[in-house]
């Protein structure tokens, strides 16, 4: 079993020759932390999957670190896509391009498509990554393949330690899901995976986008990086309740009367009213998206530990539009699509 360095910013060197000689550095973004390699390096690609422990036919995302770098790999970048990139690069928008050929990129980027998605990070630690190694780099989320996505460095090394050369800290994440995927590809661009980036901000910049009809449901999109399998779920099991529902507290009296430990993953003003239950985690002080988002995944972690051993999660729902629809898929995807009834 190898080694894994936790890596300072003021140490940046020692990643960049890691990446250069294909080892496997996390790095940090606005989004979650990726797990990094030269994606050009099919060896290293590979590996990439392994640590992960994640079938290797789920294509994963191309990190840049200036738009002229997606312009070796497609001769599709058109003017909507210049609009795109003008308004939200760096930023979590991720951009599905037809290929040159098959060739340009190893299969294990692509998943055998004759497509790949590409992304600018708005993070300047990870940007000097790529910049300084010459390497765009892949970059799927530095966690055990089915676990919620790590948002600090502390999360990616309690998954992958002893399977990777190292995580580049770059303090807590900003957004706290994964960017949006567009696929350009498409007759109308459509939306594969939701994120930060809702479908009302890229309208306002290119006009007609449609959202793909899988997004909120238990099929995915094979397009779509990350999306193809099981995801985002811990061990204890997670169930949704309503936002304005009532039934917080019976939904922990219930619980109780079957002797099961309860963890509430909520708002403060939501726990600050309830008892009984064992453990909580603040998904944001008043009901805030944004910060709800940031919060999610870490809330999940935080409260799946062997040492809270809690039986069930509840956790706060929001309406399903802008940034309320990237929290629920991944929510939905944690529960099961399992919400709290009567």
């Amino acid at each position: 079993m190898m080694e894994t360095k936790i890596i300072h910013p003021e140490q940046i060197e020692e990643a960049v020759e890691a990446i250069k000689k294909g080892e496997l550095i996390s790095f940090p973004t606005e989004t979650v932390y990726g797990l990094g390699a030269d994606a050009t390096n099919e060896k290293a690609v590979k590996q990439v999957y392994q640590a992960k422990g994640r079938p290797s036919d789920n294509p994963l995302i191309v990190h840049i670190s200036k738009v002229e770098q997606v312009l070796n790999f497609t001769n599709e970048f058109s003017e909507t896509a210049q609009k795109l990139a003008d308004a939200f690069w760096p930023g979590p928008l991720t951009l599905i391009f037809d290929l040159k050929n098959k060739e340009v990129l190893p299969s294990a980027v692509t998943g055998g498509l004759t497509t790949a998605a590409f992304r600018m990070p708005n993070n300047e630690l990870t940007l000097s990554l790529i910049e300084k190694s010459g390497k765009v780099l892949v970059g799927p989320s530095a966690n055990t393949s089915g676990l919620p996505s790590p948002t600090t460095a502390q999360h990616v090394y309690h998954d992958l330690v002893g399977k990777i050369y190292g995580v580049l800290d770059g303090g807590a994440c900003q957004v706290g899901v994964e960017s949006t995927v567009l696929d350009l590809t498409s007759e109308v661009p459509t939306i594969l995976r939701p994120g930060a980036i809702t479908l009302q901000q890229i309208q306002t910049v290119i006009g007609n986008v449609q959202i793909d009809q899988h997004i909120m449901s238990e099929k995915e999109a094979p397009k779509a990086p990350g999306m193809k399998y099981k995801h985002y779920s811990p061990e204890t099991p997670v169930m949704m309740i309503d936002k304005e529902n009532k039934d917080w507290q019976e939904a922990i009296d219930w619980y109780l009367g079957q002797k099961k430990r309860v963890g509430i993953l909520a708002n403060d003003e939501i726990i600050s009213k309830l008892i009984g239950y064992q453990e909580s985690f603040s998904l944001s002080k008043t009901r805030d998206i944004s910060e709800a988002m940031r919060h999610l995944f870490a809330g999940l972690r935080a409260l799946d530990t062997k040492e809270k051993n809690l039986d069930i999660i509840l956790a706060e729902s929001y309406e399903e539009k802008d940034e309320g629809l990237a929290y629920m898929n991944r929510l939905k995807k944690a529960s099961n699509q399992k919400k709290y009834q009567k």
